[in-house]
């Protein structure tokens, strides 16, 4: 409650004192609280009778000054007229006041404030194992992660109503059929799948990780087997979002290309992509974005998502990528402190049904 809450719902009373002027005539109705009228002027009230558990004035007895009085010891606080001669009424806030202010602690709007934690731990499907971090970052967010192997292990779950499918590859290496078999599970199961990954860029001879076409092609799931894959990629840096978009159509699959998080809203409502792949750094944290839209119309759980991390990258050999002098490969993911607030936070945005 702010002061001014405070104000407008216990206004001060001196605001509409009268003078006492006596007792008041008797009007023939039931005083407050249901006692009989008296016929005089009674200041005190009366002595306790029948059942009431405490005494109660009159029509003719002053006007009550005490709300929230206590009987024995303690401090009256009073929000009622003043007496005759006193110069107003016994201010309503401050340390020694009638209102007792509450601080509600309400935080000021910030798009970039984490999320509550969970009031319950809630079931997280992971594959591999999570690192220690991660593990920890999970925990803190009122996630419980309960490792999967296999599609059996995933539909054993399905019953506990998980929050989504972690695939993070930090701790062991994960296969395509193993992959494309989970995917297919969560997917049939209506449980949201996200994947993390990391791009390095190198030359052909020197890259040490795999096509990022082999991954995302495993995740891709299709309308039937005539219809190719729909892709869609958030990327800024136009020589990576070329360099992935060749790989991927290489492979057989369609690819639509949105710079900003924002701009893939109105992208995704024209292609209704089968699977989404991005920069980690570029989802929308508070506010909407395709996460928001791919729920709001009925597609985040049959649509995979795929994250990735490019800190390895050197701006300024963008150029080499571009001209094909270099390739992109999976790496594995940053691991920094902001990296995993993000991921925690995407989880925690998919998550929430």
């Amino acid at each position: 409650m702010t002061d001014q809450g405070a104000s407008a719902e216990l206004q001060p009373a001196g605001n509409r004192a009268h003078p006492h002027t006596g007792p008041q005539p008797h009007t023939g109705q039931p005083a407050h609280g249901g006692q009989q009228p008296h016929t005089g002027p009674q200041p005190h009230p009366g002595p306790q009778t029948g059942a009431q558990p405490r005494p109660q004035p009159g029509p003719g007895a002053q006007p009550q000054r005490a709300v929230g009085a206590s009987q024995g010891s303690g401090r009256t606080f009073a929000i009622g007229a003043p007496d005759e001669g006193a110069e107003g009424p016994e201010p309503l806030d401050g340390p020694n006041g009638a209102v007792e202010i509450v601080d509600d602690r309400t935080p000021p709007p910030d798009d970039e404030l984490p999320p509550e934690p969970l009031d319950n731990p809630r079931r997280l499907l992971v594959w591999p194992a999570p690192d220690m971090s991660t593990q920890q970052a999970l925990s803190d967010r009122g996630y419980r992660p309960v490792i999967v192997n296999s599609r059996e292990e995933v539909d054993a779950q399905i019953a506990a109503y998980p929050a989504a499918l972690f695939v993070d590859p930090l701790t062991g290496p994960i296969t395509r059929t193993a992959l494309q078999s989970l995917r297919t599970a969560a997917v049939a199961a209506e449980v949201p799948v996200l994947v993390t990954a990391g791009l390095g860029q190198a030359t052909r001879e020197a890259a040490y990780g795999a096509d990022p076409a082999v991954l995302l092609k495993a995740l891709a799931p299709r309308d039937s087997e005539q219809h190719p894959s729909r892709v869609l990629l958030i990327e800024e840096h136009e020589p990576i979002a070329m360099a992935l978009t060749a790989t991927l159509e290489r492979r057989g699959m369609q690819v639509a290309r949105a710079a900003t998080d924002a701009d893939a809203v109105s992208l995704a409502a024209q292609m209704r992509p089968n699977l989404v792949v991005m920069d980690l750094m570029q989802v929308r944290r508070r506010r909407a974005g395709i996460v928001d839209w791919l729920r709001g119309n009925g597609l985040l759980n049959r649509t995979p998502l795929v994250v990735y991390t490019s800190a390895d990258i050197d701006p300024a050999n963008l150029s080499r990528l571009a001209s094909g002098e270099t390739v992109l490969f999976l790496a594995e993911r940053s691991t920094s402190a902001e990296v995993q607030s993000r991921i925690v936070d995407l989880l925690a945005k998919i998550g929430t049904n």
